[in-house]
Order: C-alpha cells, then sequence, then structure tokens
C-alpha cells in the first residue's frame, strides 16, 4: 500500500481526496500557489508544498515543480484530482520513470483515450456504435464534403478538446468552412493540436456516461451509469444516479459496452466513458475520461463503494477485491455544481470575497467544497466552489431533499447559481425526469430569476451579512459574549 500521496490539485477535490487518505491511514501532501494560501485544503494535509509562477493555474500545471514536491517529502503516490494534469500522458509516463505510482491509468491509454479521433476509431472496430462522422484525412475541401455528406446540423470538434473548446454547431453549408477553420483555430489555442472532425448533431439527446474501475490484471467492472444532460456551455450542472426514465435493457447495453471499451484497453484505475443517447434510444460513443469525475460522489452514494480508496488500492497494485455482482444500486443521489457565476448573464464568472458561508448539514447530504469565509475567489481558477449532493430512497426523495438543502444553503459576498439550481430543483419537467441537452434553454424562462433591482439585491445580502453574529465577529473583532447578543444593545 503506498505510504503518502501527493495531490497534484487544489480546492474541493484535494479536501475529498485526503479525507479519504487520512481514513486509510496514508500521509498526504498538499500543493499550492500564492493564491491558494490559506486554502482548507492546507489545512487538512499532513503537509504542503508551495509551487510558484507568475500564473496560478500554469503553476499547479508545472510538472518539475510537481515532481520535485513528490521528491523533498517523500511522496510514493501522486493523485492528479480532474482538470490540470490529470489526464496528460507525459505526466502519468514520467511519475512512473520517477517511481512514482500515478493514480490512473497507464500513460498509452490516456494518450489513446485523450485522442478523440483515435479513442473512437477504437470503439468502432469493437463494434460499439459512434456517432456519423466525418475525419480531415486529406485536403480541408475533401472534409468539408464529407462533413455534408452526413446531413446538418453538424457539430465539430476537437480532437484533444473538452468543457467546449473547439466545438462549433455548424446548421448550414454556407457555415461549414468558417466554422471548421474556428474550431481548429480555437482547437490549437487551448490543445496545441489542431485537428477537428464533424459529427452529427443529435436533437435533444441525453448525455449518459457509465463509470467503471479496472485492475489492469484483467479485471474491469461498471458501477452503473449517470446522468449528465443538465449542462450549460457544454458544462455539466446536474449529475445523477441511476439516471431516470432510461429503459433497463438499454442502460444494459451502455454498461456492457463501457466494460467492453474498457477491457480492450486493459484499463487500469476509475474511468469513466460517456455517451450520447438520442430520443429513440440509439446510444453512440462520445469519450472516454481517464480521471475521477467531478461527479463520482452520486455513484459513491447509491453503490457504498469510495471511488478514490479503490483508486488508490488499484494504484498499489492490487487486484478489484470485488466482481460485477457484488455492485448494487441503492436509491437515488442528484449532485449540483455550487459555482461562482452569474446565470442571468449567460453565467458569467463572478469573483468577490465569501463573507458567509452556510452549510446544510444533514443524514443524506454531502457537501465537497474547499472554501471558508473570508476567502477570495478570484478569476484565476474554474468557477466551481464546491458540489452538494442529497441521496434518497427515490428520486423524488432525492430531489426533494436536494430542494430543501439548496434553501439552506448559503454563501454571500460572492455572486452563485444557487438560486437558479433551486429553480431547476423545481421545475416540474427536472421533476419528471424528462432530460436532454438542451433542458436549460428550453427551460429558459422557468429557470429565469424573479426582478429585483440592483440596489434591493445589495441591501438584502448586507443586512443578512449584518444580521449573522458569527459575521459580524469575524469582520469586526467583536469579542464574546457581545458578538453572540444578536440585535440587542446596550
Amino acid at each position: 500500500m503506498l505510504k503518502r500521496v501527493l495531490i497534484a490539485n487544489r480546492s474541493e477535490i484535494a479536501c475529498r481526496v485526503i479525507r479519504t487518505l487520512r481514513a486509510m491511514g496514508i500521509g498526504s501532501v498538499a500543493v499550492y500557489h500564492l493564491e491558494d494560501r490559506g486554502a482548507p485544503h492546507l489545512d487538512l494535509a499532513d503537509e504542503h508544498v508551495p509551487l510558484h509562477g507568475q500564473v496560478p493555474s500554469a503553476a499547479y500545471l508545472d510538472q518539475d515543480q510537481i515532481i520535485a514536491a513528490c521528491k523533498a517529502t517523500g511522496a510514493d503516490g501522486l493523485h492528479p484530482g480532474y482538470g490540470f494534469l490529470s489526464e496528460n500522458a507525459s505526466f502519468a509516463a514520467r511519475a512512473a520513470n520517477e517511481g512514482i505510482a500515478f493514480i490512473g491509468p497507464d500513460a498509452d491509454v490516456i494518450k489513446l483515450m485523450g485522442d478523440k479521433i483515435l479513442s473512437r476509431e477504437f470503439a468502432r472496430k469493437l463494434g460499439i456504435p459512434i456517432a456519423p462522422s466525418a475525419t480531415q484525412t486529406g485536403s480541408l475541401e475533401h472534409f468539408i464534403e464529407a462533413a455534408a455528406a452526413i446531413g446538418f446540423p453538424l457539430l465539430i470538434k476537437a480532437s484533444a478538446g473538452g468543457g467546449g473548446k473547439g466545438m462549433k454547431i455548424v446548421r448550414a453549408a454556407k457555415d461549414l468552412e468558417e466554422n471548421i477553420r474556428m474550431a481548429a483555430g480555437e482547437a490549437q489555442r487551448y490543445f496545441a493540436d489542431g485537428r477537428v472532425y464533424a459529427e452529427k448533431l443529435l436533437d435533444q439527446p441525453r448525455h449518459i456516461e457509465v463509470q467503471i474501475l479496472g485492475d489492469g490484471k484483467g479485471n474491469v467492472i461498471h458501477l452503473f451509469e449517470r446522468e449528465c444532460s443538465i449542462q450549460r456551455r457544454y458544462q455539466k450542472v446536474v449529475e445523477e444516479s441511476p439516471a431516470p426514465n432510461l429503459d433497463r435493457k438499454l442502460r444494459d447495453r451502455i454498461c456492457e459496452a463501457a466494460v467492453k471499451l474498457a477491457s480492450a484497453a486493459n484499463y487500469k484505475n476509475a474511468g469513466t466513458v460517456e455517451f450520447i443517447v438520442s430520443a429513440d434510444g440509439t446510444f453512440y460513443f462520445l469519450e472516454m475520461n481517464t480521471r475521477l469525475q467531478v461527479e463520482h460522489p452520486v455513484t459513491e452514494m447509491v453503490t457504498g463503494v469510495d471511488l478514490v480508496a479503490e483508486q488508490i488500492k488499484i494504484a498499489s497494485g492490487q487486484r478489484l477485491s470485488f466482481a460485477q455482482k457484488d455492485i448494487t444500486q441503492k436509491g437515488s443521489a442528484i449532485e449540483v455544481r455550487i459555482c461562482a457565476e452569474r446565470p442571468e448573464k449567460d453565467f458569467q464568472p463572478a469573483v468577490g470575497r465569501i463573507g458567509l458561508l452556510r452549510v446544510p448539514v444533514g443524514e443524506n447530504l454531502r457537501f465537497d467544497g474547499g472554501i471558508r469565509e473570508g476567502q477570495v475567489v478570484t478569476p484565476a481558477f474554474d468557477s466551481m466552489l464546491a458540489k452538494l449532493c442529497c441521496h434518497g430512497e427515490n428520486r423524488a426523495g432525492a430531489v426533494a431533499g436536494l430542494e430543501a438543502a439548496l434553501r439552506e444553503l448559503v454563501i454571500l459576498g460572492v455572486p452563485t447559481n444557487i438560486d437558479f439550481l433551486a429553480r431547476i430543483a423545481r421545475n416540474e419537467v427536472f421533476k419528471s425526469g424528462k432530460l436532454h441537452t438542451g433542458f436549460i434553454a428550453e427551460q429558459a424562462a422557468d429557470l429565469a430569476p424573479p426582478l429585483l433591482a440592483p440596489a434591493d439585491e445589495a441591501a438584502a445580502v448586507l443586512a443578512a451579512l449584518f444580521g449573522d453574529a458569527d459575521f459580524r465577529r469575524v469582520a469586526f473583532g467583536v469579542p464574546e459574549p457581545y458578538a453572540s447578543i444578536g440585535a440587542w444593545r446596550n
């Protein structure tokens, strides 16, 4: 078993990994940029090492500094979390060459699955369906001709892409060449790889993904599916397991396809195989994420399996300790991503200082966060602050619990999407489980916020802040017992 693990990440995912390491009796090492000094994940870790660099995000991408931190602290394992270096094949290979266990798949598998063109061809050869598509193998003119032959609308996608970067929707032939050039240019800027392909754009598909575990010794299992259809800007907003209104036979076929793909790749560690499902039940392979997913808590809540613990065991050389028949789903779990953003302004990222944080607590609730009162939210990193998850005996119970928890969750000082998420939880179409990737656009009128003048909104926030004893004590240094008196004066 690994003795000490360095987490090459920050915020909530670093906190989440450290908690499992503690439970397993394994030492933890955190890394941080100056921008993250005082962050909660540093308090949780056994030790921490600073990363240097003018650009905060670049510091977390600096392989030299992270490998040096592993050596300096004696870390024999390295958990990449998600984002940053989590799907970087050269980083995984370098860690292995340095004698550090990379808690993820081998570098060659990361490279194969990280290339969407190669991974789609890999899936096709296994008999796993892929959406009608065209890849540029010759001149641009031939690519345009092949793409147009598929039929519109089309989706132009970057081969090395993700998160909506290098992705363009094309609805008419006259716009095809321009969008191909734009997507390729964007892909080159973000991923240093300008290759793109064209794919048939399905009308209101569902986004279904399957969590898998493999030990690299011939054993691969799935931990059922997750519904990830509610998205904005191609980024997931709400995830749940099991997927509502999904035919059992179709679910089995999708899960079996995921296991088939991972088995053929001799997959090791945790991964997620993603599919799109059309309204008629036809499903197509989309991509494979060779890392832990943001939404992994919903799988943990319905299966009772600690995925991070399994990752660590596999990276330590252990075989899977359970078989497919041992994995069952119990109840329903839903996760929402709490982000610093303005949904009413096209989900524009927001900044500020967290003045007040109140987290709901309950037996069936889980709050994965890496924030605290007084913390400054800057534009240096992704806008996600935390994740709120709720488990219920059935989906209706999980939705009701989520709605109640969102009413109790308070983050003041920085704009968030909490109210927007609450409106989703109350939405009748959402409650019915009739989900697809166009849900937010389709339900825009119902999800719109009530009209409130900016001055009134600011006054409400200030009133809430000054009415809270803890905030007054922190903000003004009011000593006890006076800080707890409340509104009384003498």
